[in-house]
């Protein structure tokens, strides 16, 4: 994709997160971006990333939710004040609430297609619900309720 990943416009000293922060070597590093009115991303597991022989651990379903979830907040904060994404402060979003239902078991081997839709947008509260697929059929739905990370949560 020729635009730059939500993720990849966070600033520096906000990027460590281990579902999203680029600057985490060891984390899934994931980068979402719109696709119309949804957002997705794609994310290939490991093969570390096992619960039983030929499937994927669920944590890592969740942990995949969480982040595009909080990442598509973030992104629809910034559209709906008419501004792109790493030029100004950063709206930054973190979980206040995470479910996820496991609806079959994620094959381990193939990417996993992450989409997310924003149900509801406030100024301080986002509600995204995500999806995760492998081969076509999704095995895993979410819900996140984002809300603007505190400034106490700053390392400025």
């Amino acid at each position: 994709m020729d635009e730059k990943a939500f993720q990849d416009c966070y600033p520096d000293e906000l990027s460590h997160c281990y579902g999203c922060g680029r600057h985490n070597a060891h984390g899934h590093q994931i980068k979402s971006y719109w696709d119309g009115d949804e957002t997705v991303a794609v994310f290939q597991p490991s093969a570390h990333h096992i619960a039983v022989p030929g499937y994927v651990y669920g944590g890592l379903l969740a942990s995949l939710v969480d982040c595009h979830s909080t990442g598509t907040a973030s992104a629809a904060c910034h559209k709906k004040a008419g501004k792109d994404m790493g030029t100004e402060k950063a709206f930054r979003f973190v979980t206040a609430s995470l479910h996820v239902d496991y609806l079959r078991p994620t094959p381990l081997g193939g990417p996993l297609e992450i989409r997310g839709r924003v149900e509801e947008l406030k100024e301080k509260k986002v509600v995204v619900t995500t999806t995760v697929s492998a081969e076509g059929q999704v095995c895993a739905k979410g819900r996140v309720v984002a809300v603007r990370m505190p400034e106490t949560m700053s390392l400025k």
